[in-house]
């Protein structure tokens, strides 16, 4: 799961890197943060499919 930190580090080097550029380094890490979001997503959007139940009310007797 990605804290509320990583995502403020997310979106502080997005910010820098309108305003001044990031280095090597902090795009490796922007990079790196990233994929860990879009992991965390991907596995809460399936966690959540993984729980619909399909109800049929129109299902005859």
């Amino acid at each position: 799961m990605i804290t509320k930190e990583k995502i403020d580090r997310i979106n502080e080097l997005a910010r820098k890197k309108k305003t001044v550029g990031l280095t090597e380094e902090e795009l490796l890490e922007q990079g790196l943060l990233r994929e860990e979001y879009i992991d965390s997503l991907k596995a809460n959007l399936r966690a959540q499919l993984e729980n619909i139940e399909f109800v049929d009310d129109n299902k005859k007797s």
